[in-house]
């Protein structure tokens, strides 16, 4: 496959500036792939990068490419790279630990708490690193992962999100016929209630203030959806809740609505400031509230999940072409645009 000598890439350089720039086609290096990348999902980390120039605590300081939910086809094989041929489909694992950082041995294996990790299109290091949101990126081949026989290269670039799903019934109980809460239905929450019929979940109600996620939340599986919106409340004494809302005030409702001694996962990112939330029936129930970050390698276990079946289709909602992708992130930041997954077409090739 050859590439041409200059792509385009959606690149930030500062809040609400996104700009589709022109950069040179990388070249692969010693242990790299170069990647033809054709399609990119929205995350919420590019939204904020574009509305506000900063993500959490990693500060925008200079131009950065975004995306980190990506997929395409190998272009080229770099020097020193076995096993990998071109034209093979290809999802990316976004994260790179930086060091020689030894994890002590309660957390062996659990590498996404590593304190010093590179992640497609973070701006946590400087200089930042660049995303996928391109048409080409080179890729160190131990972050690649060949699609299975049936999944498309815009599914495939669901596998990141999926795998944040996955990784979060991971960190609950046995999920087996267990009654579940998702609480927040956007593009994460309805991810979670299909790993959670995947993973054998009983009864599954899903909560959101839109009803157009809840929509999706069906699609995807849920059994039961609540829109608080008008009204209606939370279930009762529900085994085990996810929380992927990341709205402080959800904090309160969701610790009733958890059985006592039940489990209470907690995906939605929570402000990185001082926030008021009611907190009493943490302890009055006895819930034990586990975070869920990132993910290991469940990456892997979202493309055996999608190649066995697992749809992730409804989840999307818009796709953009990469020339749209200013576009394409204020949709995606609308909350009365009803929006699942916006997808970007980064360069679909014959």
């Amino acid at each position: 496959m050859t590439a041409a000598a200059r792509m385009k890439a959606v690149v930030v350089h500062g809040t609400r500036d996104v700009r589709v720039d022109e950069r040179p086609t990388p070249v692969p290096g010693h242990g790299e792939v170069l990647l033809a990348l054709e399609w990119g999902g929205i995350c919420g980390s590019d939204i904020a990068y574009w509305k506000h120039g900063a993500s959490g605590t990693a500060t925008l300081a200079h131009p950065m490419v975004l995306g980190h939910e990506v997929a395409g086809r190998v272009a080229a094989v770099g020097p020193g790279v076995t096993g990998i041929t071109e034209g093979t489909p290809a999802t990316v694992h976004p994260a790179r630990p930086v060091g020689d950082t030894i994890l002590p041995e309660r957390l062996a294996g659990r590498t996404n708490l590593l304190p010093r990790v590179r992640y497609f299109g973070s701006a946590a290091f400087d200089p930042h690193t660049d995303g996928g949101f391109c048409e080409y990126r080179t890729v160190p081949a131990e972050q690649l992962r060949p699609l299975p026989a049936g999944v498309s290269t815009e599914h495939g670039a669901l596998a990141e999100p999926l795998a944040v799903a996955l990784h979060a019934v991971n960190r609950a109980p046995a999920l087996r016929g267990r009654s579940v809460l998702v609480n927040g239905a956007g593009p994460i929450g309805s991810l979670l209630v299909a790993a959670l019929r995947h993973a054998g979940a009983g009864h599954v109600t899903a909560a959101d203030v839109a009803p157009a996620a809840l929509d999706v939340a069906r699609a995807m599986g849920a059994d039961e959806t609540r829109d608080l919106s008008q009204g209606q409340r939370l279930p009762d004494d529900v085994e085990v809740v996810f929380e992927a809302s990341g709205a402080p005030g959800a904090l309160g409702p969701v610790l009733r609505a958890t059985a006592r001694g039940g489990h209470l996962v907690q995906v939605g990112n929570l402000p990185g400031t001082p926030a008021p939330a009611v907190l009493g029936d943490l302890v009055t129930r006895e819930i034990t509230w586990s975070g869920s970050y990132r993910f290991v390698e469940e990456i892997d276990d979202a493309l055996r999940a999608m190649r066995d079946g697992l749809d992730v289709a409804p989840v999307i909602s818009h796709h953009f072409a990469l020339d749209e992708a200013a576009h394409a992130l204020a949709v995606a930041a609308d909350p009365t645009a009803g929006c699942g997954k916006v997808m970007l077409r980064l360069g679909l090739r014959p």
